[in-house]
């Protein structure tokens, strides 16, 4: 592996956003031999975003300092920075990462595997910039599914685990109100309860991908689904509740996002979805108006 060459004063610094991402929609196509389940998505960025600061330092080791969540090997940040001197033929330097966190965790928004994005692409800039871009989101697959998408990120279809990616014409820019219940939902425990032939109401992912290609806000309106939503269990009920009063307050289309339980409700009048954020976010800590990227 090549070494590094540090900047004359051992220290080089590069900010970026980590944007948080949305699923338009979420299908389950089947669970497969090696236990994961394949997922077709239809994947859009938003705003609202963590700010990711990669720091080169004349150290050793990797220091992460990230709100509330742990540094550690568990961070997905760390662990990115880590696949990315694996996986880029670069040898480990010292790094500081400092995690500005405005995406709520475990909340169905890819924050930590935003963070993760983020982290990969200021190490490419700062070390590897000549390395391709589909380099890079090989290397992210080695951290999360969800880790290339973050790194294409704007409207994808996602597909396999979430790794393989087709990017598709951008969406029509919706405005965005974002409410998370405080309680958190087990992906792993959703999961559990699937069953690919018994799932209904699917969301119409061609019909999403056709009105996509033809800039027709309405279509896509009308088939923002997550099949998630046909297994929440009684206790998560309040996802459905928090849809309902978004549709009351003018959401053209209401969703969860991921596993949950952050639901969106997407508006075309900005002025809706400013007093949809104003009456909610008097109930729900965690609300957020935002638009899409």
């Amino acid at each position: 592996m090549s070494g590094v060459t540090l900047p004359a004063l051992n220290q080089k610094t590069l900010t970026l956003p980590a944007f948080a991402k949305l699923n338009l929609t979420l299908d389950i196509l089947r669970k497969r031999p090696d236990g994961y389940h394949d997922l077709q998505m239809v994947m859009q960025s938003i705003e609202l975003h963590d700010d990711v600061t990669v720091t080169l330092t004349d150290g050793d080791g990797i220091v992460c300092r990230c709100g509330d969540i742990p540094g550690d090997e568990s961070n997905l940040a760390v662990r990115a920075a880590r696949a990315f001197f694996d996986g880029a033929g670069v040898a480990p330097c010292g790094l500081d990462i400092d995690i500005v966190k405005r995406i709520p965790a475990q909340a169905g928004m890819a924050g930590g595997s935003s963070d993760a994005a983020a982290t990969l692409r200021a190490l490419r800039k700062l070390l590897r910039p000549e390395l391709l871009g589909e380099d890079l989101e090989r290397i992210g697959t080695r951290v999360g599914s969800d880790v290339p998408y973050c790194l294409r990120g704007g409207t994808a279809l996602a597909e396999g685990r979430g790794e393989r990616l087709t990017t598709l014409r951008a969406a029509p820019k919706f405005h965005v109100v974002l409410c998370k219940p405080e309680f958190s939902i087990s992906t792993p425990e959703l999961f559990s309860r699937v069953r690919v032939a018994e799932l209904w109401s699917r969301p119409d992912t061609g019909g999403m991908l056709d009105a996509l290609h033809r800039g027709d806000a309405e279509g896509v309106l009308r088939r923002v689904k997550n099949v998630f939503e046909t297994v929440l269990p009684q206790e998560y009920a309040e996802v459905f509740t928090i849809k309902g009063r978004l549709h009351e307050l003018g959401a053209r289309a209401t969703a969860m996002t991921g596993s949950g339980p952050t639901v969106f409700g997407l508006f075309e009048d900005e002025a809706a979805a400013e007093d949809a954020y104003d009456e909610l976010s008097e109930d729900y800590e965690d609300t957020f108006l935002t638009r899409f990227v």
